[in-house]
């Protein structure tokens, strides 16, 4: 009796067993495409004479290519919700982030690829600004993979909606390019000898681990270079977060 409370349960519909054995063929065992398909189909379907609804398989297949049309997973419908989700979230704008992700969750899309996009967003756009932010996304990830859809589409709409009202900083981001930069120009530079490890007597004899200061003997205060000769004094994080 409930399954005909819900979804598509209130309609009549006729539809054959060949044209169901067609929409799964073309579905490609996706059964959230397949049933995208099937509640267009009944939507747009005439009715006979005795007021049900006619699904046959041209109609299946006019189904299958406007759901497709809408959201195509590999396409650049794909790329330009995400773009736009992520845009609204780095905005601030909650309302919009949930209106994306309703707009990927609803045509299908694999909630843990929306939750690992959250997950990078968490550490590219919100950074050291919140650190919470990343336990929070990973969180909702973790959940979705426990529970799946569609249970799971309210934890990630808290995530987002937490995502889209963090304070934001991309200073981790930026500064990760800007280091990035600099290994691949200096992968030749050794070593500063007195960061270097001196498990050997020979080692130490050759001045391995020589005149390192040992940071609590100083109070974490001691003055010592750490990176590269070539790199000396440089800063990547702009802001000195903490």
């Amino acid at each position: 009796m409930k399954d005909k409370e819900f979804g598509l349960g209130q309609n009549k519909i006729k539809i054959g067993k060949d044209t169901l054995d067609f929409l799964a063929k073309a579905s490609n065992g996706d059964a959230r495409n397949a049933l995208n398909a099937l509640e267009l189909a009944v939507k747009t379907g005439a009715k006979d004479e005795t007021g049900k609804i006619v699904v046959d398989k041209k109609l299946v297949k006019e189904s299958l290519q406007k759901s497709h049309l809408l959201y195509d997973k590999k396409g650049d419908e794909h790329y330009n919700i995400i773009s736009a989700l992520h845009k609204s979230l780095c905005g601030s704008d909650a309302d919009a982030s949930l209106y994306w992700l309703g707009r990927m969750l609803v045509s299908g899309e694999d909630p843990l690829y929306v939750a690992r996009r959250l997950v990078r967003f968490a550490s590219e756009d919100v950074g050291l600004a919140n650190s919470q932010a990343l336990t929070q996304a990973v969180a909702g990830y973790q959940a979705c993979h426990f529970i799946g859809m569609p249970e799971c589409e309210v934890i990630l709409a808290q995530v987002v909606v937490y995502l889209a009202k963090c304070k934001k900083s991309n200073d981790l981001y930026t500064a990760y390019l800007e280091m990035e930069k600099d290994v691949k120009e200096t992968m030749d530079e050794p070593v500063p000898i007195h960061l270097r490890n001196a498990p050997t007597k020979l080692m130490k004899n050759l001045g391995f681990g020589k005149d390192y200061k040992y940071s609590p003997d100083f109070g974490y205060k001691e003055k010592q270079e750490y990176l590269p000769k070539s790199l000396k004094g440089k800063k990547y994080l702009k802001n000195d977060l903490k």
